[in-house]
């Protein structure tokens, strides 16, 4: 009698992620040449850091992926290329961090969780006789992402040019891609647009933009502003250095029927001229650079008429962290924003001083913007499928979906704030 025993259960797996196109992600697609010493120093700083952490981690194939949710709460980190994963940091430190991911080479059960922990501890990460070393791990930011009135154009155009399509995955039907303000939080989906029209009313009250207000905006965006401040009968002139926004700026500013009192022209900040009753500008300081913050803040103060109010909303960051962010090329600065950086609150002070103005008024809302990415994100991944027959690859919606994380566990820290300031000559 032949006894035939039962075959074991299949092993549980799901494929292997896709490799990176080396045209396209160069970088991501092969392994930096970096020294075994250098290796096994980002080895040994990297996994002590890890240890002093509230995380967990997981070393596992990406073919068998396991059971990734922690017993004790903790966020996991889950390495499936641990060799990898330590090469790519001791070769280009957190850029090669941001690599590893668009490579596959870790996940985490739950991705803001366990960038949030890195945000809240990111003095922490190295011991401080380390950071003397800190150059090793850290590159210049390249020349060629400056902006200048031609590095502008090219540096709006990596992002912004990406395809309106992909950015109406991901945004509310309002297309604002700033953070919205909230009645209450946590918000619900439903709840974002009416958010998008606060936080602009919210400006425009801060500018007082009414009936025959002459308004000028930095920045158009894909035309929500230009459309509510004309539909509270402003005389709109309004500029962006994207030609897929203006495209679609001036198609909607036309279906809300404004076209008369908006003008949309592709044009750079420092080439516009006249004077305006107020200025708006939401978002937009942080992709200016810092060596041009003084022509930003000058043509605020050159564009406003006497008495003229102007109304910003602006990313921030702690004044240190600012200071060593604008010497570093980051994973932001080299896949995202390329030649941007955030402001500190003493460089708005600074730097407003410096033109003339004053700051009148100043509010945060950061835990509204990590809501506002909560948002986005969960809309993002649930399009998957829609971003790729756009023509978006594994790598891009990694890359993506680790800037929208990266983004949101920035504020969730409190490592970042945004916020609606009024800047005016004298008293308001």
């Amino acid at each position: 009698m032949t006894l035939s025993l039962p075959s074991p259960p299949p092993a549980r797996t799901r494929p292997l992620r896709p490799p990176a196109d080396p045209a396209r992600w160069p970088d991501v697609a092969r392994l930096p040449r970096a020294s075994a010493l250098r290796t096994a120093l980002a080895r040994r700083i990297v996994e002590q850091a890890l240890g002093r952490l509230p995380l967990r981690i997981r070393r596992e194939s990406p073919a068998v992926p396991g059971q990734f949710t922690a017993s004790d709460g903790r966020p996991t980190l889950v390495l499936h290329d641990p060799d990898a994963f330590h090469r790519r940091i001791g070769a280009d430190g957190l850029i090669g961090f941001g690599e590893s991911y668009m490579a596959g080479e870790w996940d985490a059960d739950d991705l803001v969780a366990v960038l949030t922990v890195f945000a809240t501890h990111v003095d922490e990460l190295v011991p401080a006789p380390l950071r003397r070393l800190r150059g090793a791990w850290t590159r210049r930011r390249p020349v060629q992402d400056l902006n200048t009135l031609h590095g502008a154009r090219k540096n709006i155009h990596r992002h912004y040019d990406l395809s309106n399509d992909l950015f109406a995955q991901f945004l509310d039907p309002t297309l604002s891609y700033s953070s919205a303000v909230f009645d209450a939080l946590p918000a619900a989906h439903e709840d974002l647009v009416q958010a998008q029209h606060r936080k602009i009313d919210r400006l425009l009250d801060l500018a007082r933009v009414g009936p025959g207000t002459r308004l000028l905006e930095i920045g158009t965006g894909w035309g929500e502003l230009a459309v509510r401040a004309a539909a509270r009968g402003a005389r709109v002139r309004t500029v962006t250095l994207s030609e897929e926004q203006r495209t679609l700026a001036v198609e909607r500013i036309a279906r809300a029927g404004q076209s008369e009192r908006v003008t949309v022209e592709l044009r750079d900040y420092r080439e516009v001229d006249g004077q305006y009753d107020a200025v708006v500008s939401v978002e937009m300081i942080e992709a200016v650079g810092a060596e041009y913050w003084p022509a930003y803040f000058g043509a605020l103060r050159d564009r406003l008429a006497p008495g003229g109010r102007v109304a910003l909303q602006a990313i921030t960051m702690p004044h240190a962290r600012m200071l060593a962010t604008a010497r570093t090329h980051t994973w932001i600065s080299k896949y995202v924003f390329p030649g941007g950086l955030i402001p500190s609150r003493e460089a708005l002070a600074e730097q407003s001083a410096a033109a003339g103005l004053r700051i009148a008024a100043d509010t945060g809302y950061g835990d509204h913007y990590a809501e506002t990415l909560r948002l986005w994100r969960e809309r993002f991944l649930s399009r998957t499928q829609d971003v790729h027959e756009l023509g978006f690859d594994h790598a891009f919606r990694r890359m993506w979906e680790l800037y929208l994380a990266y983004s949101e566990a920035g504020f969730r820290a409190r490592y970042l704030d945004v916020r609606q300031l009024l800047l005016t000559e004298g008293d308001v």
